[in-house]
């Protein structure tokens, strides 16, 4: 009987008689019979301890368990074969195409000099391996606790890390490929083990410091001394051997040729030089002697990047690694890439022919050399509701020593440009000084009139001042000091006053106004302060990139689309997945973005904007100057095109922005002058094969509301929908509620809007729901010759740069043009 048979019996025991209860009696007497083999469950336990295992059987399936791995890791090891070495190590392409398919231009792995370890600089030797691999001379070539960890790090989908022994990294150099999966790793494992076996450690540190790449396109030491120094391999010195041994942990982020990467440089640069005493590879005293930063020597551009080439392959680089995380800097330097952009070059030439004949018209170097020096342009070109970057202007060349990208620029504050998105917030979210029936905060409309008197108090939403940062009530600058009372905001927004706008941020909220324009396409991280009382006025540094795409979710009525550059990847062949086109997000209500595209309309047709008349088709758009008149923007768009240009001047060799004051021999520089004046001569040619469109009639949004002390009125003044016209004088009648207070106008009419005599006097008229007929353009099809323009006896643009220091205020930011 079996030991179950046996209890089973014993448990019958006495519970009957005869011939069953004595075999079991008998069979219980005769013992357990005979043994398993594999005594589970265990025999005379109870409960829980029946299914726990004994020592002798942890014990002897670990034993198992290992043996098999034993086995399984001499047999891989004896099957795994060391491969030639790879192709990749050879010179391959990476080739970037227009959007029509043509070959733009190609990066060929050329820049490398395979060299004997002895002409390698023993410093550079002795910092490669402080840097990456105290242990080299004594491991056998692998960690196995950085192997764990990366393989765990990969199985979960976490970051990929490298192999962290310098015999690792020579095996995935010379033998294997850059991608980071689990079975690349278990090959890298074994072909390390036999590599270390098979080569001496001399062998490998000459391989490893042929193979590396050091960044600015240079693989091996030698072509990275000559690319760094402009020295051999073989002369480098200490304190140069230990900046490149830094590079080799990532030069995308240890290259000091960035200014962005300098500390960060330096730091690993002293870590290093550090770690080389430590493993006695020099001495304290030779340590010392590394005080000054060995900067490198300026970048050598290629031929094949001159132009703007470099910096639409920067964009592509960029746009590629974000998508593709295993599509690295040094992966693109290697080559076996094919990159197809969205550039297409009939708009990149015309783009930077609009520049160059701006520049050459309007600046002069010789004659003005401390004006009309260091100006920089950046300019972007989108597709909007698409996002298909067509065109950029990035600078000067990389041939003549311009390296930035400056269509993706950062720390250019956006002046005015940023007013749009206030306006946007208002209509979409609402201000909180009215309440709508359902308690929510009321959306507004373009005809909302603000105060816009030079110099006004700000007020928060629950009527207190706005303090300054000298603890007195904050006071806002406008371009003029004139008093223009009462404006709608689309009069306000026309001829870009400062202080409706910044009372209008505190009525909506700064917050909501960020994050309203972050949802239209700006970086959250190139925002301001939202809490600060010039937020509004565009204190923020938004690269033409992100300007253009916001602007363009208004072109697509609140359709935002993420900025593309790159429509395909192959890598060796294979396509790489992860580039189809991003799906548009709604942003804002259409009529929202329709109502502000009508706003900015007028702005281009009868406000700062003027210029873009000469286009001959609707535009919309916003100029924007800074405080001190360090950058000047225009940021517009028809229906097709949206296409944002930025001027600063800048001293390239210490990174600060200094005034345009005097620049072309002009007092001062407003967006609506040299950035318009490129906008429209770009446009003219990327716009000569489209059809002439006009915008969406806007349908009704919001409601007015006016700010806190506005004259009221029994017939609401309206500005007209996209320009003002004069008409008859107003007629005032008995108001039907009572007006509130005024804090510096008496009269019943609205200063600024219909008060007969006004410096800018804008007759009433009465705008209908649905205008069927909204002529912009003088001399369009179907356009009749408008009544003139009032005059405007103030400086248009009022926005602009400062003229005086206000009296009680904190810093006034860029108050915009």
């Amino acid at each position: 009987m079996t030991r179950a048979e046996m209890r089973k019996a014993a448990q019958k025991k006495g519970k009957g008689g005869g011939r069953s209860g004595a075999a079991a009696a008998s069979a219980a007497a005769a013992g357990p019979g005979k043994k398993r083999f594999i005594d589970y469950p265990r025999f005379g336990k109870t409960g829980i301890r029946r299914w726990l295992p004994s020592w002798k059987q942890w014990l002897s399936g670990f034993l198992l368990v290992f043996g098999c791995f034993v086995g399984l890791v001499f047999y891989l090891y004896q099957t795994t074969q060391v491969p030639e070495l790879n192709k990749l190590v050879q010179g391959q392409n990476t080739i970037y195409y227009w959007a029509d398919g043509s070959e733009m231009t190609r990066k060929g792995q050329t820049n490398r000099q395979i060299v004997e370890l002895p002409d390698i600089s023993p410093n550079l030797q002795n910092a490669v391996i402080a840097a990456e691999n105290q242990d080299f001379r004594t491991d056998h070539g692998i960690d196995p606790k950085g192997m764990l960890r990366a393989v765990y790090n990969m199985a979960k989908g976490g970051e990929t890390q490298g192999a962290s022994t310098i015999t690792q990294q020579y095996v995935k150099n010379a033998y294997l490929s850059q991608e980071q999966t689990i079975s690349r790793k278990v090959k890298e494992f074994f072909i390390t083990l036999k590599i270390d076996q098979q080569q001496g450690k001399e062998e490998i540190l000459k391989g490893y410091l042929n193979t590396s790449w050091f960044g600015r396109g240079a693989n091996g030491a030698q072509a990275a001394a000559q690319a760094y120094y402009g020295v051999d391999a073989k002369d480098l010195n200490l304190c140069q051997s230990a900046m490149l041994a830094g590079l080799l942990k990532g030069a995308a982020y240890y290259d000091p040729t960035n200014p962005a990467n300098k500390e960060r440089a330096e730091g690993r640069w002293s870590w290093i030089l550090d770690n080389m005493v430590k493993i006695k590879a020099v001495t304290s005293e030779e340590r010392a002697k590394c005080t000054a930063f060995p900067d490198p020597v300026p970048l050598k551009p290629s031929s094949n990047m001159n132009g703007e080439v470099s910096y639409l392959v920067d964009t592509a680089n960029k746009y590629v690694m974000n998508t593709d995380k295993a599509v690295t800097q040094q992966v693109i330097d290697k080559g076996g890439l094919k990159i197809y952009t969205t550039f297409e070059k009939d708009k990149v030439d015309a783009l930077k022919k609009a520049v160059d004949d701006v520049k050459a018209e309007n600046l002069d170097p010789q004659k003005r050399p401390d004006n009309d020096t260091n100006i920089q342009f950046g300019s972007a070109s989108i597709r909007p509701g698409d996002g298909a970057i067509i065109a950029l202007y990035g600078g000067d060349g990389v041939e003549n020593g311009h390296f930035d990208n400056n269509a993706d620029a950062s720390g250019v504050q956006v002046g005015s440009t940023f007013k749009p998105f206030v306006l946007a917030t208002a209509m979409q979210v609402g201000v909180q000084t009215a309440k709508g029936d359902d308690g929510k905060p009321k959306r507004i409309n373009a005809d909302s009139r603000y105060l816009a008197d030079d110099m006004s108090e700000i007020r928060k939403p629950d009527g207190s001042l706005v303090i300054g940062d000298d603890g007195k009530p904050y006071h806002q600058k406008n371009e003029d000091a004139s008093k223009h009372g009462y404006v709608s905001l689309r009069q306000a927004m026309q001829y870009s006053y400062n202080v409706p706008f910044v009372q209008l941020n505190q009525d909506v909220g700064g917050q909501n106004v960020a994050d309203i324009a972050v949802q239209m396409g700006v970086r959250k991280e190139s925002l301001a302060d939202p809490k600060t009382a010039t937020f509004p006025l565009g204190t923020s540094t938004i690269s033409p990139i992100r300007m253009a795409t916001a602007y363009g979710t208004l072109a697509a009525s609140g359709k935002e689309s993420e900025p593309y550059s790159v429509t395909k990847v192959e890598l060796n062949g294979v396509e790489r997945p992860g580039f189809a086109k991003k799906d548009a997000k709604v942003a804002l209500e259409p009529a929202v973005a329709d109502n502000v595209t009508d706003v900015l309309v007028n702005v281009a047709a009868k406000g700062t904007g003027t210029k873009t008349l000469a286009l001959g088709r609707p535009v919309a758009g916003k100029t924007g100057t800074t405080d001190q008149n360090k950058s000047a923007w225009w940021v517009g768009y028809t229906p097709q095109l949206v296409t944002s240009v930025a001027m600063w001047r800048e001293d390239p060799s210490k990174h600060e922005r200094q005034s345009l004051n005097g620049t072309g021999g002009k007092a001062s520089i407003h967006g609506g002058d040299i950035p318009t004046d490129v906008f429209t001569r770009y446009m003219k040619v990327a716009l000569a094969n489209e059809k002439k469109l006009d915008f969406p009639n806007p349908q009704p949004v919001g409601t007015e509301v006016d700010s806190s002390g506005a004259p009221s009125t029994a017939t609401p003044v309206q500005t007209p929908t996209t320009a003002d016209s004069p008409s008859a004088p107003p007629q005032t009648q008995q108001p039907t509620q009572p007006a509130q207070p005024q804090p510096t106008q008496t009269q019943s009419c609205v200063p600024g809007v219909d008060c007969p005599g006004d410096p800018q006097p804008t007759a009433t008229k009465t705008k209908p729901p649905h205008p069927t007929n909204t002529c912009l353009i003088p001399g369009l099809p179907g356009c009749q010759t408008p009544p003139p323009t009032p005059t405007d006896t103030t400086t248009p643009g009022g926005g602009g740069k400062p003229s005086g220091k206000p009296t009680q205020t904190t810093p006034p930011g860029p108050p915009g043009g």
